[in-house]
């Protein structure tokens, strides 16, 4: 999913901080903007890494290949609409992400255009800022409760199937083990990666010649 070589880590380090911190803060950013003054009053409102990174999350991303943050907490019942509210929570996470590899994708490209000389680590970090976000996001849009997916997919149930599916996070863990150590997580990530750059391309090419 992610290159883990010792030079893959270093290059790849504040791609991956992006992507953990800006997902986060998303969440608890629109929480706040929908009526839930819970993010703020816990400290997670606020692009400070150490509020959001989980170390234990962060260990089993470089060991493993897969990791968390600190889950932002919220309390849907101050949202102003909690349908509107859980969905919009959930997506802004996912949405941060793709956001942020579309930006670095844009910058990689204009400095292309403009022929200004990249060295290779700018290259390669930039890269890794667009790898690690889009498949951040798209890994995070998995219905597989906790995730994000989950919590967007569980508005749309009736309440009788929406208790037994959360019934689901008991063996999540285990879930996310047998998907990592099987081809099917690649098979999920690769082909829709592939299909987000390649419409990220289309367009900043696009906007590059307008």
């Amino acid at each position: 999913m992610f290159d883990f070589s010792i030079m893959g880590l270093v290059a790849g380090l504040p791609g991956l901080l992006l992507a953990l911190v800006l997902h986060e803060y998303a969440h608890a950013r629109v929480a706040v903007a929908m009526g839930d003054f819970t993010p703020k009053i816990t400290g997670r409102l606020t692009l400070n890494p150490v509020a959001h990174i989980d170390i234990i999350g962060l260990i089993m991303l470089l060991v493993a290949h897969f990791g968390w943050a600190k889950p932002v907490m919220v309390n849907p019942r101050n949202f102003k609409d909690m349908h509107r509210g859980n969905i919009l929570v959930a997506l802004a996470g996912p949405m941060a992400n793709f956001i942020t590899a579309f930006v670095a994708m844009f910058v990689y490209m204009l400095l292309f255009k403009l022929n200004m000389g990249m060295s290779l680590g700018v290259k390669t970090v930039l890269s890794m800022i667009v790898l690690f976000n889009i498949n951040f996001g798209i890994f995070n849009l998995i219905p597989l409760p906790p995730l994000d997916g989950s919590k967007i997919l569980l508005e749309f149930l009736p309440n009788e199937y929406a208790y037994k599916y959360m019934g689901l996070e008991r063996y999540s863990f285990i879930i996310l083990i047998v998907l990592i150590m099987t081809p099917v997580l690649s098979g999920i990530l690769i082909p829709l990666s592939r299909f987000i750059l390649g419409l990220y391309e289309a367009v900043i090419t696009l906007i590059l010649h307008v």
